[in-house]
């Protein structure tokens, strides 16, 4: 990890997040508690930042450094408000288009997926807080710097996330080798959400029975599934094939 992907320290980190500096999470050590650690569990909570307890030797391998049992990983980039962006979407005459990483987490893949949604036209990413590949010098390194160009929203809680998608007319396909319906046969023309299930189980169960669409990309050799990158790939460019036809 790059020395500018981090702030160690407790009082640094008090002065990041009331900088308003792009913290992505923030990690304290599993044992440790006090004034100023409930300090930062304050700030985190008013500024809507993870934080996440850890064993000491996960802060160690950041830095050995004086961290004092607290790291904020900063982002590359700010993250953009959900509806603020669909809003702004609609506004400008657009038809969205958009990717929902369920459960991604190798940095490698986020960034490739990032890479294939700007190259696609896409406009925007939608990562959970918890549980998934975030913006990080990795990911931008993998997106060949396409995740400076790509606006990337972070939330709490992917079936609110779907609900809110739902509500403001998008149609949201799922991509699974599960899914009994060709991808070259959905409807990418109308504002679409397209989701990305993690890289060992796929997409969750509680979000596949909100999906509109469960579509399946064929699979004619003996490996059973597509990486995750390069599944979406073929989803986001199916939905470029048809959007171009459309014109």
């Amino acid at each position: 990890m790059d020395r500018s992907d981090y702030v160690y320290g407790i009082r640094p980190v008090i002065e990041a997040i009331e900088a308003a500096k792009s913290i992505d999470k923030i990690l304290i050590k599993r044992d440790i508690n006090g004034d100023l650690i409930r300090d930062v569990f304050i700030k985190a909570k008013e500024y809507d930042i993870p934080v996440q307890r850890v064993p000491i030797e996960k802060l160690n391998r950041i830095t050995m450094k004086n961290h004092q049992g607290v790291i904020a990983i900063i982002s590359p980039v700010r993250y953009h408000n959900l509806d603020n962006l669909i809003a702004g979407l609609y506004e400008s005459g657009k038809t969205p288009l958009g990717i929902v990483l369920d459960g991604v987490t190798d940095a490698r893949n986020f960034g490739a997926i990032a890479r294939s949604a700007e190259c696609a036209g896409a406009d925007f990413i939608i990562i959970p807080e918890k549980g998934s590949a975030s913006v990080t010098s990795d990911s931008v390194r993998s997106s060949a710097g396409a995740l400076f160009h790509i606006p990337v929203c972070r939330e709490k809680d992917l079936s609110d996330v779907v609900k809110k998608l739902h509500d403001n007319g998008f149609n949201v396909v799922g991509a699974s080798e599960k899914g009994a319906e060709n991808y070259t046969l959905v409807d990418f023309t109308v504002p679409t959400a397209i989701i990305m299930g993690s890289e060992e189980t796929g997409i969750s169960s509680d979000i596949i029975r909100k999906c509109d669409n469960l579509a399946s990309i064929p699979i004619l050799g003996k490996v059973g599934s597509l990486n995750v990158s390069v599944a979406c790939g073929v989803m986001l460019y199916e939905a470029v094939r048809q959007r171009m036809g459309a014109l």
